[in-house]
């Protein structure tokens, strides 16, 4: 970028809904009852899966991890967010900004791996019930669920510095309510193309890998249920599937369609799949959860019942 003035910086300026002056107080009270929803939802179901005996199952050990991950993802992003739109002081530090992009990348490496651990653990279940508790031991599942959180922290520590060791030119304005890869990178002066294709290995062994790993499980399901003989055999297997495949579809697509996004839409975009997805996994996995609504329903009963007695 010739000409351009290189300057020292130590602090961004996130934009977010600052082209929105007049709906700053509306919309800090959406995204407060939304990050609350996000933490009574996926809390409730941590609490019911690490509680009620019948769920203590590698399926729902996955759930419960994938649920505080849930939290973790919006904390990274929502209480900035809220700060900014009450204050209306929209600087962050080059160091929180780094931060805030290192552990957000790190946590969507997670959910990726988790879903396609999910994924596998559905594959197990449907493709090989009589040796399912033999391939998913606990500390075999408590392994994946390890590496899921840790295998990509190296790379993506490796990743931000990288980055962030670029020039910034005088323009710190970031177009987007967060740290993001991208919106730094439009603001970084000189050549940014080996950051760039940096990005999109990580992409791919992150993001594509995991991807293709939860579509051959899926192939492998759909093709043993397709087999069974029973049309209400068949409707179970399906039905056990339904949340998972219900909230990859969401994920992915919302992260796909940012990472290619369309122009002035990327914004959207990306609050779909780091706040509207996690407020509606607690929605989805209890609806579509058999299991989960009646050990909601008994620790209602339950707790209802203690109050009685006191």
């Amino acid at each position: 970028m010739k000409g351009a003035n290189v300057t020292l910086v130590v602090e961004f300026i996130l934009l977010g809904f600052s082209d929105l002056p007049n709906l700053q107080e509306f919309l800090f009270r959406i995204f407060l009852v939304i990050y609350l929803s996000i933490l009574l939802g996926n809390g409730l179901i941590i609490l019911i899966t690490k509680t009620d005996q019948s769920l203590q199952t590698p399926m729902y050990y996955f759930l419960r991890n994938f649920s505080f991950l849930e939290i973790c993802y919006a904390t990274v992003t929502v209480p900035r967010m809220l700060t900014d739109l009450w204050t209306h002081n929209r600087n962050i530090s080059l160091w929180a900004c780094a931060t805030q992009l290192c552990l957000f990348v790190t946590l969507g490496v997670t959910e990726c791996f988790l879903l396609a651990l999910m994924a596998y653990d559905r594959y197990v279940a449907i493709c090989k019930p009589l040796h399912y508790f033999l391939i998913m031991k606990h500390n075999v599942c408590v392994g994946f669920v390890v590496g899921s959180w840790i295998l990509g922290i190296p790379v993506v520590i490796g990743l931000t510095n990288q980055i962030f060791s670029l020039p910034f030119c005088d323009s710190t304005e970031l177009n987007q309510v967060f740290c993001d890869i991208y919106p730094v990178l439009q603001v970084a002066c000189g050549d940014t193309s080996m950051n760039e294709l940096s990005v999109y290995a990580d992409v791919v062994l992150f993001g594509i890998i995991p991807f293709i790993l939860i579509l051959n499980s899926y192939i492998r399901i759909i093709s043993t249920i397709l087999k069974l003989p029973s049309a209400t055999g068949r409707s179970k297997a399906f039905s056990t599937c339904s949340s998972h495949l219900t909230v990859v579809t969401l994920f992915f697509v919302t992260a796909i369609m940012t990472h290619f996004y369309m122009a002035g839409r990327e914004k959207m975009l990306s609050l779909f799949y780091t706040i509207i997805t996690p407020v509606f996994n607690p929605v989805i996995y209890s609806l579509r959860n058999k299991d989960v609504i009646t050990a909601m329903k008994n620790y209602c009963l339950n707790g209802w019942g203690h109050k009685e007695m006191r």
